[in-house]
């Protein structure tokens, strides 16, 4: 029997044809085995076959590292050993560190829509994108005022290229 087979009539799942359902490769399922989020049965000439509750914890293993929870806390996730009291300090620093990777995401965005808003043919020479990189070093939140309609990054008028700024 091949291994994308399924092993007699009880529904369970070879190793292949658990791999193919969700577009991984048998050695991810080995590996997974190999750290303990797997468990599978064996069958009599020693091969995995996985049941519905694999399936289950399969799919579960996936969402958790889309969450970018790394195998380790899958692990503790899956197993809680502690509780639910385990499996939710897992959660809350996953959580504080999605929070703080979507401030990064934020501080960057604020960044390139502040160029974007530039009318200088420098955006080094703009005040509100100079204010927002200076306030991203600093660890503050520098406001660009391009996206309030604010005047400050609009290029000065003049006889000179740039003439005198006010602001």
């Amino acid at each position: 029997m091949k291994s994308s087979e399924q092993p007699g009539d009880s529904g369970a799942l070879g190793i292949g044809a658990l791999a193919g359902r969700f577009g991984l490769a048998p050695h991810v399922l080995r590996h997974w085995e190999s750290v303990g989020l797997l468990d599978p049965a064996r069958d009599a000439a020693g091969r995995r076959v996985y049941g519905a509750a694999d399936v289950v914890r399969t799919a579960v293993i996936l969402r958790a590292k889309e969450a970018g929870l790394s195998l380790d806390a899958i692990g503790t996730l899956l197993a809680a050993p502690g509780g639910a009291g385990d499996r939710r300090e897992v959660l809350r620093r996953r959580a504080a560190a999605l929070r703080a990777d979507i401030a990064r995401a934020r501080a960057r965005l604020e960044l390139v829509e502040c160029a974007l808003g530039c009318a200088h043919p420098d955006m080094a020479d703009c005040p509100d994108f100079r204010g927002v990189v200076a306030g991203a070093l600093a660890g503050a939140d520098g406001r660009c005022h391009h996206a309030d309609g604010g005047a400050r990054g609009t290029p000065p008028r003049g006889d000179a290229p740039w003439g005198s700024s006010t602001g």
